[in-house]
């Protein structure tokens, strides 16, 4: 119930749970058997009112009691060990899926990540795979035992007395019918929304905790980020129409689940109108101890369908990271020559976007040369520059390190020829020596401690309680931006690649911490191809050209008086940058 397209879900969970699958189908089995035996002892109270109300031996009540309590905790017995069967299933179904997330996330490409973010990555592999284990331990057996008890209760309702049974169908039918119409076709995809509505809120409420810095201090509301509360307003609007929709066909189900008591009355002055005697009493005071039953089997159909179909959401996002491709790898990695690079014609475009971000554009930058990007934002630097280093592979073109094209390169012989030092410095909660080491597991102390003193580190490291060892984040010990930036500096000191990528390096760095940053930058780029990407102009005055990147295409390059010279896009830009830092209030 609640598939809207043919997705068998329980193929693909069979196949997460490897061998544990047969310790499911035990555990579904034993769930029916306990939804059986749960049945059985409604019987037994038949008897025991038919004993009492014939006035028959009341030593037979004792035994029908009996029978009937041993039979509810031997079902309860094995429903307990079809639950521990389809608990032991459900974690290894939930280890062995994110296993195989971790192994294919590690082979993506870099590029996955910036264009469908962290957050929605990490929630696939937390959330839907818990949405999986939850279904497998708790739902399943579930949704068995609600299979199985409508069977056996069609068997109690009609055994007695056919007429009362089929009254107290009626309401049962009708309800069902509501339930039908709310997991219709549309309920998977409203599931869908539903969660993609969760997945945009939790992102975007992620960076608003990140923003509450500004908040506080420039007394912002909730309504200067636009994008978060539009999507709460967005995903109230759903919710509402959502609840609009249901609301008629939910009426109608709860309405009926819980009037099936009216319908025995009538059903009473059916089966008593030519008289009232001992079978008729019988049968009336069976049925309203029966009919219970049918308010909860719906009910539990009705929450095994919603969790189906929350279990179909999660294992087809779960399929949407598992059927990206990771870059093609060739067999026989060749090996540049050198750490010059080539750009022939280079052309790329994100997943779903409408225009490229990089259109065209062919670059030559010679071993041991240093070059800047530059260009207003959303020009594409920084797409340029993970397409150096194979974040992703062009749409068109060729892009070759050392005269190789780097689709011929493996990923870690790649990797080795690459520096990157970030923006947005990423420091693990381990150590500083194993922060710095993270660039070549196999480092000496000895060599570590030199490259966190070419990274102009060793004031930072002179003012931590444990030095090199002291664990970032551990007992209030905290680094600012700018020094979290040198760290990061010195792990690429230590990797000492041929080829250095400096994207907007020292874009939030305080003062005192840009000049040492400069002077990292210095140490480290000596003999290496560098590329840096900037915003502050004054940064890349010295460099050897400058590439002048404008809506994907690159149009100017040169040195800095060169470029001056052309009076192009660049000098406007330089002349705006000398402007903005030179301005000072009431000048």
């Amino acid at each position: 119930m609640g598939k809207t397209e043919k997705y068998d879900h329980m193929k693909l969970i069979r196949q997460y749970a490897g061998g544990h699958k047969n310790l499911m189908v035990l555990g579904r089995c034993l769930a029916a058997v306990s939804a059986v035996l749960t049945l059985i002892p409604y019987y037994e109270l038949w008897k025991i009112i038919r004993t009492a109300v014939n006035g028959e031996n009341p030593n037979k009540i004792k035994f029908y009691a009996w029978t009937a309590v041993g039979l509810i905790i031997g079902a309860l017995f094995v429903y307990i060990l079809a639950l521990l069967c389809m608990h032991i299933s459900a974690f290894r179904v939930q280890a062995n899926m994110r296993s195989a997330l971790m192994r294919r996330i590690l082979t993506l490409p870099l590029g996955v990540f910036d264009e469908d973010g962290t957050g929605k990555i990490r929630r696939i592999v937390n959330d839907s795979t818990a949405a999986t284990e939850t279904y497998i331990a708790h739902t399943l057996a579930d949704k068995t035992v609600a299979a199985v008890t409508p069977i056996g209760m069609l068997v109690l309702v009609f055994a007695f007395n056919w007429k009362i049974g089929l009254i107290c169908m009626i309401p049962a039918l009708i309800g069902f019918t509501c339930l039908m119409a709310m997991m219709g076709k549309g309920m998977q995809e409203k599931m869908k929304e539903y969660q993609d509505a969760l997945e945009t809120m939790s992102s975007e409420a992620t960076e608003y905790v990140r923003g509450v810095p500004v908040v506080k201090t420039f007394g912002q509301t909730v309504h200067s980020f636009k994008r978060f509360k539009a999507c709460i307003d967005g995903f109230g609007k759903w919710a509402t129409d959502y609840t609009l929709m249901l609301r008629f066909p939910m009426a109608g189900f709860m309405t009926c689940i819980n009037a099936i008591f009216a319908f025995i009355v009538i059903a009473a002055f059916v089966v008593t109108k030519d008289g009232v005697d001992n079978a008729s009493i019988l049968n009336i005071m069976y049925y309203i101890i029966i009919t219970p039953l049918i308010t909860v089997a719906l009910t539990k159909i009705a929450y095994s369908g919603e969790a189906e179909m929350n279990l179909i959401d999660a294992l087809k996002r779960v399929d949407r990271i598992m059927e990206i491709e990771p870059l093609e790898e060739k067999k026989s990695g060749q090996m540049p020559k050198d750490c010059g690079i080539d750009l022939k014609n280079v052309t790329y475009r994100y997943k779903e976007a409408s225009r490229d971000a990089v259109s065209n554009v062919s670059i030559s930058i010679m071993p041991g040369e240093h070059v800047a990007l530059v260009g207003p934002s959303g020009s594409g630097k920084t797409t340029l520059a993970e397409l150096m280093v194979r974040f992703f592979d062009v749409t068109s073109g060729e892009i070759l390190i050392g005269g190789v094209n780097v689709k011929n390169i493996s990923s870690a012989k790649l990797m080795e020829q690459v520096s990157f030092v970030f923006q947005d410095s990423r420091l693990i909660k381990k150590s500083i020596l194993e922060n710095v080491r993270m660039a070549k597991p196999d480092a000496s102390e000895e060599q570590v401690l030199e490259a966190l003193k070419k990274a102009q580190c060793m004031d930072i490291i002179e003012k931590l309680p444990d030095g090199i060892h002291t664990v970032i984040g551990e007992k209030g010990t905290y680094l600012s931006g700018g020094e979290q930036q040198r760290i990061t500096i010195a792990r690429a000191v230590l990797k000492d690649a041929p080829i250095l990528i400096l994207d907007e390096t020292t874009a939030f760095a305080d003062p005192d911490n840009e000049t040492k940053v400069q002077a990292a930058f210095e140490e480290l780029s000596k003999d290496k191809t560098l590329i840096m990407i900037a915003h502050r102009l004054s940064t890349v005055m010295n460099a050897d050209r400058i590439f002048v990147m404008d809506d994907g295409k690159c149009i100017e390059s040169g040195n800095h008086d060169e470029l001056m010279k052309k009076n192009g896009l660049y000098k406007h830009m330089f002349d705006e940058y000398t402007r903005s830092i030179e301005w000072k209030v009431g000048a």
